[in-house]
């Protein structure tokens, strides 16, 4: 109900001015102790086992609404089984000229080009050293848009130091389209290459510091089936432990007739979960249960999150269906999905 008086007043702004403005009410709450309430109900126990982690439910925020990591406690007054902050590349960056987010009401979904906009890791890491840790909180990393690929490594391994001691799990985003040439390092020789480098760093790191982190791949959906095959089997070479399926769409399957379709960038929400579930279900047989798959893509329901569990993940990330539906929906997600779980017993 309070969200969906305050969305009207959000929707009247430029998206990134009502990103800033939310945020600042989020932390307002929090001072005040209300976060919590924000939600209206709260949220249920529907604990889960993955990546040698416990979380307390499966439905996690998605990388890209908190990169700077500005706001982990706020986000997890919210009842979030865990949150992904980030992307976080070595050196901050101002991303792509704006605009570069844009909504489409009519199809529950946004199109961003938002071009790993952060304040550079060391700004993230002092943001983890305030804080008193609790809950799980993975970290995506990615690379400078001016670092060519040839040495896109050094810019992950980068921040996998920085992060390390921090972190829940880490994420290498080889995914976004925003960043020119990014998404060429989920092939080949170059996706090879960087997970083996990230592998080999991560080892040395859990003997520094005695504490084994996990590492997960956020994958495209834009990826052909060979392609997805390709991914499985380097994610099981190089013992990675999680894929995130998916980050945002290229396609505008859908939504051609609405006139942001035309803007440059990257499509999520409701269009995107069709195409996400079916990734999730291609990579989940090739992973032979060895690498967990969290489902992200047009989530916006409990019987959505179901769709992805149901095709293979064990955990699931919103994000644009945060924007359009509120607090509210973590709890009414972790509620449907904990009947859901009831009725299968």
């Amino acid at each position: 109900m309070f969200y969906r008086a305050a969305r009207s007043l959000l929707f009247s702004l430029e998206p990134e001015c009502a990103h800033e403005f939310a945020f600042g009410a989020l932390e307002s709450a929090r001072r005040l102790g209300a976060s919590r309430l924000l939600t209206g109900l709260r949220v249920p126990k529907l604990p889960v086992h993955a990546m040698g982690l416990e979380f307390t439910n499966p439905v996690g925020l998605a990388a890209g609404l908190d990169k700077n990591g500005d706001h982990i406690d706020a986000l997890l007054d919210l009842g979030f089984g865990f949150i992904e902050v980030g992307a976080v590349t070595p050196r901050p960056q101002p991303g792509n000229p704006k605009p570069r987010l844009f909504r489409l009401p009519d199809a529950n979904a946004l199109i961003n080009r938002m071009g790993f906009n952060n304040l550079g890791v060391d700004h993230l890491v002092d943001n983890f050293r305030k804080r008193t840790p609790r809950g799980i909180v993975g970290v995506n990393i990615g690379k400078n848009f001016d670092t060519p690929n040839e040495r896109a490594a050094e810019d992950y391994l980068h921040c996998l130091r920085k992060v390390y001691p921090h972190a829940s799990f880490i994420t290498a985003n080889v995914s976004s389209p925003n960043t020119s040439g990014l998404r060429a390092l989920q092939y080949g020789e170059a996706i090879d290459s960087l997970l083996g480098a990230l592998a080999l760093e991560r080892a040395a790191l859990e003997q520094q510091y005695g504490r084994r982190v996990p590492l997960a791949l956020k994958i495209a959906p834009d990826l052909e089936d060979p392609d997805i095959e390709a991914v499985a089997e380097r994610v099981l070479a190089h013992g990675i432990d999680a894929v995130i399926a998916t980050n945002t769409t290229l396609s505008r399957k859908g939504v051609e007739h609405l006139g942001p379709s035309r803007e440059t960038g990257g499509l999520s929400g409701e269009p995107l979960r069709r195409r996400a579930t079916e990734v999730v279900a291609k990579l989940t047989p090739r992973l032979q249960g060895r690498a967990t798959v969290i489902g992200v893509g047009g989530i916006s329901s409990a019987a959505d999150a179901q769709e992805k569990l149901d095709a293979g993940a064990t955990l699931v990330q919103v994000y644009t269906a945060f924007i359009y539906r509120g607090p509210g929906l973590i709890p009414e997600m972790v509620r449907g999905l904990a009947k859901e779980a009831g009725a299968k017993r």
